[in-house]
């Protein structure tokens, strides 16, 4: 596998062919991969939101300006991001630590005083903000993992969170929608897959130092 020929392959499908769907397997595989992805102090302070049901789907379809993708795709990956964050979730997250890698509790005192610590000196937007960045990472490992696995996939940011929030009821999980991932095949009939890929030549964008 060629990795840059993965990546060059991959593009934002905005047409899917809505006949053809992913199997349990590949979607498990990916969602396997996105929670491998790599979070601040590793905390994964988000959830992901697999969509599959069509009514909702039509429903955030048009909380997304129409976009077919919602409706046309296999699935809809929404990552949002969790409203309540609080020492408990640290307290939770150590003890997962703990149990995983057969180690005292007691040992992680430190990591456990310096996370309360960062999240106590932060207001709640800035929780949401920096949440949020995390849902990023955890994205461009979905995609990715959709360019190596040759699924395509769509990232999204044109919809209306507030809507996307009320109709799948976030508030009431302490979430709230940040982002997300139309998933499947492209339609034959996308013109977008033919068009060659733009991106500023290297030496325009790297800088070393």
């Amino acid at each position: 596998m060629d990795i840059i020929e993965k990546l060059n392959w991959r593009y934002a499908t905005k047409q899917f062919d809505p006949t053809k769907k992913l199997s349990d397997d590949q979607v498990n595989k990916l969602i396997e991969a996105t929670n491998l992805s790599p979070s601040s102090f590793g905390l994964q302070p988000f959830s992901i939101l697999l969509i599959e049901n069509e009514e909702i789907r039509k429903k955030l379809k048009e909380a997304a300006w129409n976009q077919p993708q919602l409706t046309d795709a296999s699935h809809v990956v929404l990552f949002a991001a969790h409203t309540d964050l609080s020492n408990k979730d640290v307290e939770d997250f150590l003890k997962l630590i703990s149990e995983t890698r057969n180690i005292p509790l007691e040992s992680l005192s430190e990591y456990d005083a310096m996370m309360k610590g960062f999240i106590a000196g932060m207001s709640e937007s800035d929780k949401i903000n920096w949440i949020s960045k995390q849902t990023y990472i955890a994205l461009g490992q979905l995609l990715v993992t959709c360019a190596v696995e040759g699924i395509d996939a769509c990232p999204m940011e044109g919809f209306d969170k507030g809507q996307f929030d009320e109709i799948l009821g976030l508030k009431d999980k302490n979430l709230t929608s940040v982002v997300m991932a139309t998933i499947g095949y492209r339609s034959e009939n996308d013109k977008y897959q033919h068009l060659a890929k733009v991106r500023k030549p290297i030496d325009q964008i790297l800088v070393r130092i």
